[in-house]
């Protein structure tokens, strides 16, 4: 079985959850309270900042040119694209640019961005790879998800949905995957645990 599959199946439970989370249900039917997508797209926005630092220090721990490259691609994608996409949504809700900078981070978005770059900066590429990889494959199928049950007449989901659902994006957790699955074999019991 391949290293990411060995890994998907150990949290096969999460991952069918997470389909099935009352805020991931409201946003692909239309339901979903505008204010909790407000503050989930400021808490993201303050999330992508962090994660463009993981990417950035991948691209330097990064074994080969290409995989540099690929991780600094990464890491302008989330800033230029992702990003502005927050700050349009935001811009619906009345949101400046400059208050979203401003905006607290949530205990749990501080935990899960802290964890992510106590890992860039300590780890080796394959546990950057292993910490991120979750982000960019379950976005993807959430929103390959939810698009298969029908878009929301909701512009505001609709966008996130066909954002994260598309090629794109998935690229994104498949190179991810790929990399991933190129140094497990090199992994030692314990690094794979």
């Amino acid at each position: 079985m391949a290293f990411c599959d060995e890994l998907r199946q150990v949290s096969q439970g999460i991952w069918s959850r997470e389909k099935e989370h009352p805020f991931v249900r409201g946003m692909g039917d239309g339901s979903l309270d505008a204010g909790r997508f407000r503050f989930y797209l400021e808490q993201d926005y303050l999330f992508l900042i962090e994660y463009a630092k993981v990417f950035a220090l991948a691209a330097t721990r990064a074994p080969e040119l290409a995989s540099m490259a690929y991780f600094a691609q990464l890491c302008a994608d989330t800033l230029n694209g992702e990003m502005a996409l927050h700050r349009s949504y935001c811009a619906e809700f009345g949101i400046t640019p400059a208050e979203l900078e401003a905006a607290e981070p949530a205990r749990t978005t501080a935990g899960y961005t802290g964890h992510l770059l106590q890992v860039a900066l300590r780890g080796g590429i394959a546990e950057i790879c292993a910490a991120v990889l979750p982000c960019q494959w379950g976005y993807a199928e959430i929103a390959q998800h939810l698009r298969s049950r029908g878009l929301p007449a909701e512009p505001r989901y609709r966008r996130w949905i066909e954002m994260y659902a598309a090629p794109q994006f998935e690229a994104y957790g498949l190179w991810l995957r790929g990399t991933l699955e190129g140094l497990a074999p090199r992994l030692t019991a314990r690094d794979r645990a």
